[in-house]
């Protein structure tokens, strides 16, 4: 059964940091890209960040490049988002996602989100 469980979320102040980590069961997690998803109220679901099976390549959202780090350690099967410099416009739920065969076809698996808030 795949599941992804997110944590470190949490109130922050404008220009702090928090690191945000998703632990992963049920497939082989250096197999597989991951990605780092937010959705903030009211909004539509944007992609973050994404990195590679092997790490060898990261993308970002234009608007985090710079400030946020996605990294993944494959021996603990975790990917984690390093985010500093946060802004009020960060506010979201963070959800971690890795799109899996299965025998109905691929699909999306998603995290539950932690809750990040950096207020005004």
């Amino acid at each position: 059964q795949v599941q992804l469980v997110e944590s470190g979320g949490g109130l922050v102040q404008p220009g702090g940091s928090l690191r945000l980590s998703c632990a992963t069961t049920g497939f082989t997690f250096r197999n597989y890209p991951m990605r780092w998803w937010r959705q903030a109220s009211g909004k539509e679901r944007e992609l973050v960040a994404t990195i590679a099976s092997q790490a060898g390549y990261t993308s970002y959202l234009d608007s985090v490049k710079g400030r946020f780090t996605i990294s993944r350690d494959n021996a603990q099967n975790t990917v984690d988002l390093q985010m500093n410099s946060l802004k009020p416009e960060d506010t979201a739920v963070y959800i971690c996602n890795v799109y899996l065969p299965t025998p109905s076809g691929p699909k999306d698996f998603w995290g539950q989100g932690t809750s990040v808030t950096v207020p005004s």
